[in-house]
């Protein structure tokens, strides 16, 4: 008998989770396969028909396309593995990457916007769930939009990340589980440590206590945040130029690194020679990984134009011979 759809992808969980991949959304939604599968009387992995496949596909609600193609994709890796593992002989998968045909450009926060958002984070009530709700949140998106960190990694950090000596969090467990140190300025570390001791005060001692909590134990969640955040959103009334996405909490990293490129060409730095530093301070495996987040605005044109005019001049000031 064939190996059990289940038991396959807990064998291929293990395997990529080997390569340092955390395939934390990626398991949720091989698990729906997997109840797929079952609801109609399929359990073992060779008896995946292209049909069924293209059916669970189908039942999943993914207007978009790059929402379409990471399940697409986390499905054909699993197949793709079960071939080479000598599960299968043939992928059952026939469905094709959906074309994106319209790539909204990012929201990108200016220093105004980020202090009206910050602000109205500050504003917001406690509630019997969430004590202490508006110092949390804006301190929260306060690492986001001035350090870049990832929401996952916001919510995720620990008292023990804090290094208040040497100015530093120890971001862990990003993306591909690899960790990291942040350094920061004055400015954010009061606002660490003004979290610090409003848990301390709270009881916290240990260091591996949530740093952002209501309850003192558990983390506040990633998807919690964000909905706060658009919530928060909606009331700042933000105009949206035409052709760009909605902000969501992921804008504010994206901010981050924009920020720090036109801020290099403002002091006269080279930008491409420093991009590996950023893709570092980001958590990135290489520098590819971050020009994803480099979206050209007016800004950065405008910077990149003065640059190049101080470039051309002296040619175009030469006499000719």
């Amino acid at each position: 008998m064939s190996e059990s759809i289940e038991l396959a992808v807990d064998r291929f969980l293990v395997h990529k989770r080997a390569l340092g991949r955390k395939y934390v959304s990626e398991q949720a939604e091989l698990r729906l396969l997997v109840a797929f599968a079952a609801e109609r009387g399929v359990v073992s992995l060779d008896e995946l028909t292209p049909a069924l496949v293209d059916d669970f596909l189908g039942s999943r609600p993914r207007s978009r396309p790059r929402s379409f193609n990471h399940l697409l994709g986390v499905i054909g890796c699993l197949l793709d593995w079960a071939v080479n593992q000598e599960l299968l002989a043939v992928s059952p998968l026939r469905a094709r990457r959906r074309r994106a045909t319209a790539t909204r450009i990012p929201f990108l926060f200016d220093t105004a916007q980020a202090r009206r958002l910050l602000d109205a984070a500050a504003a917001l009530p406690d509630n019997a769930r969430a004590p202490q709700r508006g110092v949390t949140y804006r301190t929260m998106f306060a690492l986001s939009y001035g350090l870049g960190l990832r929401a996952g990694e916001m919510c995720g950090l620990c008292l023990g990340d804090v290094d208040v000596d040497r100015d530093l969090l120890i971001v862990r467990g990003g993306k591909f589980g690899k960790s990291r140190l942040v350094p920061h300025g004055p400015r954010m570390a009061a606002l660490l440590g003004e979290q610090l001791e409003r848990r301390r005060v709270n009881g916290a001692v240990g260091k591996e206590e949530p740093l952002f909590t209501f309850d003192g134990t558990r983390r506040v969640h990633p998807g919690t945040a964000s909905q706060t955040f658009h919530q928060l959103v909606l009331t700042l009334d933000l105009a949206v130029p035409d052709g760009v996405s909605a902000p969501t909490l992921h804008s504010l990293r994206h901010s981050f690194a924009v920020g720090c490129l036109l801020r290099w060409y403002r002091e006269g730095l080279d930008p491409a020679a420093r991009l590996h530093r950023l893709s570092t301070f980001m958590g990135h495996v290489d520098p590819s990984s971050t020009a994803v987040y480099l979206t050209i605005t007016p800004a950065l044109l405008e910077e990149a134009n003065r640059r190049f005019e101080m470039f051309a001049a002296p040619v175009r000031t030469e006499s000719p011979k």
